[in-house]
């Protein structure tokens, strides 16, 4: 599995895994100054981005090829499907993982009967059939749920709408495999062996990782730290970029 990865900056190793649908393009805003104090790696996930031709297979298996661009101990932002694949990859590569930080996910995006913070079934299966109708047209759609309610949205919308395509649409099949990815995963059961040195960022208008499932992870995850933004939706390091970077700042060193 050959995946992409765009390495910039001096400093310690920074890992940043993009969600569903998009590519490493998604931290552009961030990337500036993010790459002026860390050797950012920005990584396209199997299927998507440049990494299109990637075999998706299955988490883990896409979990352990990430982990193979990955140096020790590096700082692992992930997300939201990012934020699933980082929480795995400490997992599975404890080696791999001196800090953790879980933007806007979750360890389980699907609702379960004990499990309300999340997405219902039925969201999902509608991304899965509109796939099918018009894979294009779910995408855009998809894009302006990361931004619904939240402040800064229709510049929001407009900027990520425009680079959703550019590294070309990821194929129905690859779209399909991760969106299993987020319907099948259920991590609530290993948060306790995240790493002590997790960062959670949430925005409390979140309409695809509810601000509860941030409050979960940070409850549950043994020395976790929470910061929120009341105003912000799904994309903080977007639509709050200051204030994000210096959050990530402020917690790596």
């Amino acid at each position: 599995m050959n995946l992409h990865v765009e390495r910039t900056g001096q400093g310690a190793n920074l890992v940043l895994l993009h969600g569903w649908g998009l590519h490493s393009g998604v931290w552009t805003e961030v990337l500036p100054a993010l790459s002026a104090r860390y050797q950012v790696h920005a990584i396209d996930l199997p299927g998507h981005g440049l990494s299109a031709a990637a075999s998706v297979g299955t988490l883990d298996e896409a979990v352990d090829s990430i982990a193979a661009l990955v140096p020790g101990r590096s700082h692992i932002c992930g997300w939201s499907l990012g934020g699933l694949v980082a929480q795995r990859l400490a997992q599975l590569h404890p080696g791999k993982v001196h800090s953790l930080v879980l933007a806007s996910t979750s360890p389980c995006f699907m609702q379960r009967t004990d499990w309300p913070e999340a997405m219902r079934a039925s969201t999902l299966d509608e991304f899965a059939t509109g796939l099918h109708c018009d894979r294009e047209a779910t995408l855009v759609s998809f894009v302006r749920l990361n931004a619904l309610n939240g402040a800064h949205g229709r510049e929001a919308i407009r900027a990520l709408t425009a680079r959703l395509f550019e590294r070309g649409a990821p194929s129905e099949a690859a779209l399909r495999a991760t969106l299993e990815w987020l319907r099948e995963t259920d991590l609530r059961a290993q948060a306790a062996q995240l790493p002590r040195r997790t960062l959670v960022l949430h925005g409390a208008r979140d309409a695809l990782a509810p601000v509860a499932a941030g409050e979960w992870l940070a409850a549950n995850i043994p020395g976790a730290a929470i910061q929120q933004w009341p105003d912000a939706a799904h994309i903080p390091f977007f639509t709050h970029r200051e204030p994000f970077v210096g959050a990530l700042e402020s917690f790596l060193g």
